[in-house]
């Protein structure tokens, strides 16, 4: 905020703005892919933990492994993922994709965040790194504010 206005501060409603921006974005891009948001963060982990063990996607996505399961299974069904028995352990199952994140039509899900890197690997790499610096000091800072907060609930809540 600016101190004189009250206004939220240029930079933090751009930042605002591309926060909404990306999430309507990936909320077109499941849409168009028939996918919910937890489907694609499980194919997104799986991409980048080939093999990956249900037990892994579940402690990942946070649900249970009854949850995981379902949501494997219906991944698996659709063609999206594969499941390879293990070899020493038959028991033991390891999940893979069956499609390329990179290709359409599933690279949708990352075309906003794909153009947002081309823009920025134009910028002069000082003014990157100072932004860099900036969102990363900033976001510590708010992180750090919100779990003090937390803390405060949670003593107050059983104080009472």
């Amino acid at each position: 905020m600016t101190a004189e206005s009250g206004e939220p501060s240029s930079l933090m409603a751009a930042l605002t703005h591309y926060l909404r921006e990306r999430e309507a974005a990936a909320v077109r891009a499941r849409k168009q892919l028939g996918v919910n948001e937890l489907d694609a963060k499980a194919m997104s982990f799986v991409g980048e933990h080939p093999g990956v063990r249900p037990s892994e996607l579940a402690g990942h996505l946070g649900v249970t492994s009854a949850g995981v399961t379902t949501m494997v299974e219906r991944l698996v069904r659709r063609g999206i993922l594969r499941r390879e028995a293990d070899e020493a352990d038959r028991r033991v199952n390891h999940i893979h994709l069956a499609i390329d994140l990179a290709k359409e039509p599933w690279s949708q899900l990352a075309r906003f965040d794909d153009t947002c890197r081309r823009i920025i690997q134009g910028l002069d790499p000082q003014l990157e790194a100072d932004l860099a610096v900036l969102l990363r000091q900033t976001t510590m800072a708010a992180s750090e504010q919100a779990e003090r907060v937390d803390v405060i609930s949670a003593e107050e809540a059983s104080a009472a």
